[in-house]
């Protein structure tokens, strides 16, 4: 699969973004897409993800802030994040996996990635 992500830009701390990732070759429905930033000192950290059933999951720094959804055959995949915080700013990257359930493990679970969009957030 082919993953581009777009939407990135800079915002003042409480502002808004939303971060699409356009996908094409998606084998089939058992794919699994997600969300992934850098950690300063560690890999990528998964912010969300979106698999079979459309069942979601957060990364605790970002739960009730981000929401991420998709529309039909996983195109375009969204990244909602609001109420904006100086620590959000980074890379951010959409990845993919065939898989129905999102892996649990890092970014070497996931097969397929886009370029990165860039998202920055003053204070």
């Amino acid at each position: 699969a082919q993953l581009v992500e777009s939407g990135g830009g800079s915002v003042q701390a409480g502002g808004s973004l939303r971060l699409p990732c356009a996908a094409s070759g998606i084998p089939g429905s058992t794919y699994c897409l997600a969300w992934f930033r850098p950690v300063p000192g560690k890999e990528r950290e998964k912010v969300a993800g979106i698999a079979g059933f459309d069942n979601t999951g957060y990364a605790a720094s970002v739960k009730g802030r981000f929401t991420i959804s998709r529309d039909n055959a996983n195109n375009p995949l969204y990244l909602q994040m609001n109420s904006l915080k100086p620590e959000d700013t980074g890379m951010y990257y959409c990845a993919g996996t065939q898989s129905f359930w999102c892996p649990d493990g890092g970014p070497a679970a996931y097969i397929d990635w886009g370029q990165g969009t860039q998202v920055t957030v003053s204070s």
